[in-house]
């Protein structure tokens, strides 16, 4: 079966990058956040892992985003 190369018109690359920034955007209020609560060890643990959890999706999703904007090159 063909592949079909798939090229990213200049708006889906602009809402990608968008996508992408506010993202970032996200991660590093989640992290901030995750160092003020594991400062203080009366925080609500579970609520920790939550944020934890949510900043590796993130940065999951920015992976592969970032991807997307790379072309494939054959080889």
């Amino acid at each position: 079966m063909a592949l079909a190369i798939l090229t990213l018109t200049d708006e889906e690359r602009a809402q990608i990058e968008a996508r992408i920034l506010a993202l970032e955007i996200e991660h590093q209020d989640l992290d901030d956040v995750i160092l003020r609560l594991a400062e203080h060890p009366t925080q609500d643990q579970l609520q920790l892992r939550r944020l934890k959890k949510r900043k590796l999706l993130l940065k999951d999703t920015l992976n592969r985003l970032r991807a997307r904007l790379v072309p494939d090159i054959p080889a």
